[in-house]
Parts: structure tokens; C-alpha cells; sequence
């Protein structure tokens, strides 16, 4: 589904990423907004970007997977003067989805096929380094080149009001899971809170009541579930700037649920 007013460098268009499979699943795993395909843009030996977002992904908590990320990228038409895209680095492109995959699902005894995935925002938005990249080295370039304007919002304060809390609950009922699990402190303040009288808002809270891992429950829509706040996938793989308190709280989490 195309958001046809939002559009990345070089003219591909956002679109809402969902969960593809909808079966009934094990768990539903709520993050907070979608990312993209990211290409490093090059003119010649210049790198004028390492990590451009240029695509939407091809799916909800993509794996960043080489051979798609070529195809896609490769797609994109950009003018010859304006240099080449390639993908960026590995770490660049779905570094989340393998902390997903290895770090939170596995842990719990799931796989990807047990698990229904969705985010408070499931478009993406553009981060203050994305947004001063496009401002200095693409906008200007705009006009020369018939180039088309990047339309993508910033990212929000607000990921989620009244309207998609309710599309986040119809989703959580379709899935059947009987496991609720939030990553990081704006699914539980933004989702959690607007839908269940839960006496907490941030995992930090959460953790005081119960300690990190530990389940705890939810009536959501009259029906009791299993509620496990984690830390957000940034926090568990140390991507990046990144909180050592809660890297280190997962990590204690996952070698006691092997002992």
C-alpha cells in the first residue's frame, strides 16, 4: 500500500509495511516504526552518503538480505552525473531483524513463523542525520536535475494515536497470540497504555514492578494476555548509540533462560 505524498531520494514511494503472513501466531511482537532499504550514495571516490534511505523495505523487520537489497536499489534510477547507489554495509540494512530473530524470539523458544510482527508506525521517517544529508546534499540538486522532493516526515513524538492503537488491537485479536511483546519504552507509553490499565508507561517502570524479562498480564479487548516488555532492538544489539543498562539487563535475560 503506496502513501503516494511521501517519496524518498531518487522517486521510489513509501509504502506501509504489515505483516505479510496472517495466520495465527504464537506471539505479536510490537516495535515502533519501519525502516528502509539504505544505499551508500558515491560520485566517483566521494562518498556523499554511507547510509541513504532510499526504498521502503520488502517486508516488516527485514533481514536486509544482499540480493534484495541490490535488486531494489538497483531499481532506482539516478541520474549518471549524480554518481552511483550501491547497498550499504550489512550493519546498515536489517540489523534489527537478526536481533529479533536471535536475541528475542529465539530466546523464547519461537521463530520467525510463529511470531506476527507490527510497528506503531508501519511507515518510515527520517532520522535528523537523514534529514540534514537530504537538506545539504540532495535538495540543492533538486532543480538541475528534475530530481523529486523528499516528502517523508521526520520521525514523530507520537507514533501511535487513537485511530492506529485501534488497528494495532484488531491485529493483535487477528494473530490469536496468547504473547504480547513490546520493544522499548514507546510501544508500552504509546500503545500499552492507551488500551490496558497497566500501572506502568516505560520499561524502566516495568522493571521496578516485575524485572526485566519476566512476564507479566494485559486484558486487552476483554481478553487476558501475556505481556513482555523487552528493550528495544537498538539497546539489545548495540546498534549504535545505544543504553548499556539495557544491553546488559537483555543479556543477563538470555544466558538465564539457557542455565
Amino acid at each position: 500500500m503506496s502513501v503516494v505524498a511521501y517519496y524518498y531520494p531518487f522517486g521510489e514511494a513509501v509504502r506501509s509495511l504489515v505483516q505479510q503472513d496472517r495466520s495465527p501466531k504464537r506471539v505479536f511482537v510490537l516495535g515502533v516504526y519501519a525502516s528502509a532499504v539504505h544505499a551508500k550514495w558515491k560520485r566517483g571516490r566521494e562518498v556523499i552518503c554511507q547510509a541513504l534511505a532510499v526504498a521502503s523495505e520488502p517486508r516488516i523487520f527485514w533481514d536486509g538480505n544482499p540480493d534484495e537489497a541490490c535488486a531494489i536499489i538497483d531499481r532506482i534510477a539516478i541520474p549518471p552525473e549524480l554518481g552511483t547507489l550501491e547497498p550499504a554495509g550489512r550493519q546498515l540494512n536489517g540489523p534489527s531483524a537478526k536481533v529479533l530473530d536471535d536475541h528475542i524470539l529465539a530466546p523464547l523458544g519461537f521463530t520467525r513463523r510463529d511470531a506476527w510482527l507490527c510497528d506503531c508506525l508501519p511507515e518510515t521517517r527520517l532520522n535528523p542525520s537523514q534529514v540534514r544529508v537530504i537538506e545539504q546534499r540532495y535538495n540543492p540538486l533538486i532543480d538541475a536535475y528534475g530530481l523529486n522532493p523528499v516528502t517523508i516526515p521526520r520521525r514523530p513524538a507520537s507514533f501511535c494515536d487513537d485511530a492506529r492503537a485501534a488497528e494495532i488491537t484488531a491485529e493483535l485479536m487477528e494473530s490469536r497470540a496468547g504473547l504480547l511483546v513490546l520493544l522499548g519504552d514507546i510501544p508500552i507509553e504509546q500503545y500499552l497504555k492507551r488500551v490496558a490499565d497497566v500501572p506502568y508507561a516505560t520499561l524502566g517502570e516495568y522493571c521496578d514492578l516485575y524485572g526485566y524479562g519476566n512476564l507479566s498480564t494485559a486484558v486487552i479487548e476483554g481478553q487476558t494476555l501475556a505481556v513482555l516488555p523487552l528493550a528495544h532492538p537498538r539497546q539489545i544489539g548495540a546498534l549504535g548509540a545505544h543504553s548499556q543498562r539495557w544491553h546488559d539487563a537483555h543479556l543477563a535475560w538470555e544466558e538465564s533462560r539457557t542455565v
